[in-house]
């Protein structure tokens, strides 16, 4: 899948989890000085500007199929290698990176298995490749978990995002054991976003960057006016703010 959105609204709607999110995966993945490392599908750059600021803007590089992300991305972290392209098909050579990692990317990948062996292809022997994914099977990913169960009580039989890669728990972990690499370890990462009110939570669905608001997008008026009512009732009235738990992995390139 290929956002249409802008950055900014993107930085409204999931974006304003990325501080937390980001300095957790790159934790997880080891991203320490010294190292050449990668963002697949980086959106805007939030997980970029965390590893340029753990190893140098020079040592990393990103790619989103996104232009407009893209473009974000490169003029938000000036001196990343930053290009335009998809998981599937990564532009860079054999062994380029010791680290690379995906931060909410691998459910939106059109060959997810394909994606993780390019990741694992671009690393180094003794490198990590590292992946995270919303909670959203379970519901630990609370924003998502408030507006599609407040869809459910409108809309009974809708789908949502549970089907997509990466998002029950051991599903990132599964894809990496399949592409043959070595020492997997998975867990869970907490983020958390700050929202003003109500407005703050429910105007970014409107937007209709992701799958959620893609939806909303498809209802009628009334159908959405009785979701926004749904999600009102069970959030706070004023400021508040949402964790999110995601699932991640990481794994160790085979040195042959």
């Amino acid at each position: 899948m290929q956002f249409a959105a802008p950055a900014e609204k993107y930085d409204r709607y999931m974006g304003r989890y990325a501080p937390t999110l980001a300095a957790g995966l790159a934790d997880a993945a080891g991203v320490t000085s010294g190292l050449r490392v990668c963002d697949v599908g980086c959106g805007p750059g939030g997980l970029t500007a965390e590893m340029a600021s753990r190893v140098g803007p020079d040592h990393v590089a990103a790619i989103d199929p996104a232009p407009q992300f893209a473009a974000a991305c490169r003029e938000r972290n000036a001196g990343v290698d930053v290009r335009v392209g998809v998981a599937e098909d990564l532009p860079w050579p054999d062994d380029t990176f010791d680290v690379t990692a995906a931060a909410l990317v691998i459910g939106f990948m059109s060959d997810p298995d394909r994606g993780v062996r390019e990741m694992a292809r671009v690393t180094r022997p003794g490198g990590t490749v590292a992946a995270c994914m919303w909670d959203i099977a379970s519901g630990g990913m609370t924003m998502l978990r408030v507006f599609w169960s407040a869809v459910r009580s409108v809309v009974p039989d809708a789908v949502g995002e549970s089907a997509m890669a990466g998002t029950t728990e051991g599903d990132i972990a599964d894809r990496f054991r399949r592409a043959g690499l070595d020492e997997v370890i998975a867990g869970r990462l907490i983020a958390r976003a700050d929202y003003a009110d109500f407005d703050d939570f429910w105007e970014p669905f409107t937007f209709a960057v992701g799958p959620a608001g893609q939806y909303l997008q498809t209802l009628t008026a009334q159908q959405q006016t009785a979701v926004r009512e749904a999600c009102r009732e069970q959030l706070p009235s004023g400021a508040f703010t949402l964790d999110a738990r995601a699932w991640y992995a990481r794994a160790t390139i085979p040195r042959g």
